[in-house]
């Protein structure tokens, strides 16, 4: 498989086959990064697509000073950045406008992205970068242009934050499933009793 770096110099090169190749091995995980920070299909499948108009304007002028895979996570968050303030001056009195929610989420899911929704913002991109994105902490540190002990750190604050937000959904889950077997086994032993 030819590396990200050695397409990304064909694509320089004027190679198209080159630039497909490279759609299709960011495409899902882009998508699913935007996704994942907006709750809409539509306008994450929007960014994606505007993440790779970007390249290609930009292909003239790239430099190899970072992987691809951070270069195109870099025009990402730029896009996404521009894509919240356009909502926030969009909202009225300069509110944050709630971005769409998805009710088709299990429980589980629900919970991850409520504890996620309350982590402070660096942590919470942290945390996403790494765990939903699969970035290295090289990567995250070049593209938040951070130290990596930084990075460390905060990802594992972010870890024990999310830890913390979410024992209280899992003990309250448990106590209602307890409850309900209680009150099945406490009708059965009514009936048999009847």
């Amino acid at each position: 498989m030819i590396s990200d770096e050695a397409l990304m110099a064909e694509f320089q090169g004027g190679s198209r086959e080159a630039f497909e190749q490279l759609f299709a091995r960011y495409r899902g995980p882009l998508y699913g990064y935007f996704r994942r920070r907006l709750n809409g299909d539509q306008r994450a499948e929007d960014l994606t697509q505007e993440t790779f108009l970007a390249v290609i304007h930009a292909v003239a002028h790239y430099e190899a000073r970072a992987l691809v895979r951070t270069y195109l996570y870099g025009i990402a968050m730029n896009l996404l950045a521009a894509e919240r303030r356009r909502r926030f001056r969009d909202s009225p009195l300069g509110q944050p406008s709630p971005e769409p929610a998805t009710n088709d989420a299990p429980d589980a899911a629900m919970w991850v992205r409520q504890a996620l929704e309350r982590l402070d913002e660096s942590e919470r991109e942290i945390l996403m970068l790494r765990e939903y994105e699969q970035l290295t902490y090289a990567e995250i540190a070049d593209l938040l242009k951070l130290p990596v002990n930084t990075v460390r750190s905060r990802l594992f604050r972010a870890r024990m934050a999310m830890k913390g937000h979410l024992e209280p959904a899992v003990r309250r889950n448990d106590a209602m499933t307890s409850e309900a077997s209680n009150a099945a086994r406490l009708a059965r032993a009514e009936g048999e009793a009847l």
